[in-house]
């Protein structure tokens, strides 16, 4: 068996690259990646030197979903184990990470890989990659938060075709559908990844925390609560150093310099 590390982590110029790193498997998924999936996450989110996250997968694809090999004995009780004691940390970690994370979409990224990258803030993929929503061609329902995060990106009607259909969606069609934000070369995917991520890790990290926090929550709540949300989370962004230097630039005329506090 390889002691290779599945997950690899660096950080750089205020930005963290996470790569799933299971080439010869597509980075299929397995228990003990995930473990380590969430202690990279965790890393990212505890560093103050990190102020942005890029997500991607080594090799020719971003991630095939789960390992059917790795799949524990005992399903169906098993499965469901695994997707509430695995999968649901990692999705959760995404959400709750104070941080922006772009998803580089290198090839194919199928089933729970699918959900992976759309639990991801902003995805970024190369012109010849695809999700692939697939479990109902093994007779099964999407999982890994694909149902949540599936319909609240394209809207009910859509995200059932998605679902229902599943068939591998181009690059292209997922810019045109809103599951994609960029489609780039692949040979320039990480880098333009990258770049994005250093430009929002220059940014003031502590409104940028909060505006992905009420974003979230407006997708669940009504206007009145969204304003009121909002009007708390400016008090607190209002406080911040970056608040001040962003005031300061502007009556100076000057780009501004935030420190992420």
């Amino acid at each position: 068996m390889s002691t290779e590390p599945t997950i690899q982590y660096t950080a750089a110029d205020g930005v963290a690259i996470i790569q799933l790193a299971r080439p010869a498997r597509r980075n299929a998924l397995t228990a003990a990646m995930l473990t380590s999936l969430q202690a990279a996450l965790a890393q990212a989110a505890e560093a103050d030197t990190v102020r942005a996250v890029v997500l991607t997968g080594a090799g020719a694809g971003f991630c095939a979903g789960q390992d059917l090999a790795d799949l524990p004995p005992g399903a169906p009780q098993a499965v469901e184990a695994l997707l509430l004691d695995h999968y649901q940390p990692v999705i959760l970690a995404i959400a709750a990470l104070p941080k922006p994370v772009i998803a580089a979409v290198n090839g194919v990224a199928a089933g729970a890989g699918a959900a992976l990258a759309l639990a991801c803030d902003l995805r970024v993929m190369a012109d010849d990659a695809a999700l692939y929503y697939a479990f109902v061609n093994v007779g099964l329902v999407p999982d890994a938060g694909a149902t949540w995060l599936l319909a609240r990106q394209v809207g009910y009607s859509r995200a059932l075709e998605i679902a229902l259909s599943g068939e591998r969606i181009p690059a292209q069609r997922c810019l045109e559908l809103g599951l994609a934000n960029r489609v780039v070369p692949r040979d320039e995917l990480l880098d333009q990844a990258q770049a994005w991520a250093t430009q929002l890790a220059q940014g003031p990290t502590a409104a940028i925390a909060l505006t992905k926090s009420l974003m979230q929550d407006a997708l669940t709540s009504d206007l009145a609560t969204a304003i009121q949300r909002e009007a708390a989370a400016q008090a607190q962004a209002a406080a911040t150093r970056d608040h001040g230097e962003g005031v300061a630039a502007f009556l100076e005329k000057r780009p501004p310099r935030f420190e992420g506090r």
